[in-house]
C-alpha cells in the first residue's frame, strides 16, 4: 500500500528518449571502450613524457 508514483510530465519524458537516442548513437559512431585501460595507458605515457623533457 505505501507506493509512490512519481509524476512525469510529457516534455520531460521526451527529453530522456531524446538524450537515450542521442547516447545510441554516439556510441555507435564511438564505440565504448575499457575506460580503466585507456586512463592508465595515457597516464604512463605522460608521465614518461615528463622525464624525458626534464
Amino acid at each position: 500500500m505505501g507506493q509512490i508514483i512519481q509524476f512525469v510530465s510529457k516534455p520531460e519524458r521526451e527529453r530522456l528518449r531524446l538524450i537515450q537516442e542521442a547516447r545510441a548513437i554516439y556510441d555507435s559512431i564511438f564505440p565504448p571502450t575499457d575506460a580503466a585501460g585507456e586512463q592508465s595507458s595515457a597516464t604512463n605515457g605522460r608521465q614518461s613524457d615528463r622525464g624525458n623533457l626534464a
